[in-house]
């Protein structure tokens, strides 16, 4: 044997080697973007000196000067901030986005099941909203909602009386504000209390399940206690709650709470969109489990809804997760076309006007993708959590 053999491989042969050619790859392609990001940055630089226009976060101390219709925390032109205004503009993000999110669920899902219905007046009206839905653009179902739906409705003077104090009219729909006693607080404890009860029933009933078969109508003791509980404290503390109602004077409504038409245009326009994409969803999540389990589940005895509920759902759902999170994702961002209608988000206020008023484009337009992207990860981050309880696991 020669010793060239020996000595093992030669120094040409690094390049051939898989990892090596790898970590070169990455290294280069990291210089690279580190070279555009900082020929990006010092552009950005030069034309904001150009410009005479400060840089840095500052701003966000400076007084507002302007107002907000719908707020969820104090704000005023006056004593209020940019960065007031932030979280002013965040919050109607996040509040919108909250209950979308869970109006297209629900919706999405008793559609998509309505889609697989034997009734065939169902089932096609279940398609004819699919296919309507899901191919007109987002932009004009808000502009049909806000301008052709509410728009139209009757000033305040000649408001729709709904009864217990709500009134609907074009500028919002106006509901009691509910006033809480001091001692209102033993109810929210109750509340939670019953809560936790709930969950750690429906553990306790799940682990005896798994042992023993034996189910426990683990529904219907959650609504009892998280409904029950509350309302025996609030009779047993004097019920501590009273109401403002709203009411009529001069060419509007004072007192009570309103929900603005924008909110409520933004609101349907988002359900109604994204649970067109969900019942797809779940269509085909449902259809991904095999037939059999169907049979089976009926030869055991159980009907239609059981079968569904408690053998076909559970199933599907490890196909129903991962696209469903994107949807969730996708109804976030969409949020951000609520400018189209005024809606006061965090586009249309942090970006439109505060970014008009101070000029700091890169800065705000850097805040908001940041916002954007860590409601993204969050959201990603609670799905895969939920998505790796709901795996079916071997045993």
């Amino acid at each position: 044997m020669s010793s060239a053999d020996v000595s093992g491989p030669k120094r040409g042969s690094l390049i051939n080697d898989p990892k090596i050619r790898g970590l070169i790859y990455q290294f280069v392609l990291v210089a690279v973007l580190a070279f555009l990001v900082y020929g990006a940055a010092s552009n950005a630089i030069e034309n904001l000196r150009a410009a005479r226009i400060a840089s840095g976060f500052g701003f966000l101390n400076q007084p507002a000067g302007f107002d907000v219709n719908q707020k969820l925390i104090p704000f005023s032109s006056s004593g209020s901030t940019y960065a007031d205004a932030f979280f002013v503009g965040l919050l109607n993000t996040l509040l919108v986005a909250a209950i979308a999110v869970v109006v297209a669920t629900v919706l999405g899902f008793v559609i998509g099941v309505a889609r697989l219905s034997q009734n065939w007046i169902v089932a096609k009206l279940a398609a004819v909203y699919v296919e309507c839905v899901r191919n007109v653009p987002l932009l004009l179902q808000l502009f049909i909602w806000y301008n052709a739906v509410l728009k139209p409705l009757p000033g305040p003077r000649q408001s729709l009386d709904l009864g217990a104090g709500t009134y609907l009219n074009s500028r919002g729909l106006f509901l009691p504000q509910p006033l809480f006693g001091e001692r209102f607080g033993w109810v929210w404890i109750g509340l939670a209390v019953a809560i936790a009860g709930s969950y750690l029933f429906h553990r306790w009933a799940h682990r005896q399940q798994l042992a023993t078969g034996r189910q426990y109508p683990v529904i219907r003791i959650a609504i009892g206690l998280i409904i029950g509980l509350p309302l025996v404290i609030y009779f047993l503390i004097g019920q501590p709650l009273t109401f403002n109602y709203p009411e009529l004077r001069g060419f509007n409504f004072a007192g009570g709470i309103q929900v603005f038409p924008e909110f409520v245009a933004l609101l349907i326009g988002l359900a109604t969109y994204t649970a067109a994409f969900i019942a797809e969803i779940v269509r085909a999540g449902i259809l991904s489990v095999s037939r059999g389990q169907t049979e089976a589940a009926y030869a055991l005895g159980l009907h239609s809804s059981p079968t569904l509920r408690l053998v076909v759902i559970p199933q599907a759902m490890r196909v129903i997760i991962p696209p469903l999170t994107n949807q969730y994702l996708n109804l976030v961002k969409n949020s951000s076309l609520a400018v189209a209608i005024g809606y006061p988000d965090l586009v249309q206020v942090f970006m439109g006007t505060v970014l008009n008023q101070t000029g700091q484009a890169v800065e705000v337009i850097a805040i908001t993708m940041a916002v954007y992207l860590a409601i993204s990860v969050v959201t990603s981050l609670l799905m895969n959590i939920y998505n790796r309880r709901m795996a079916i696991v071997e045993r």
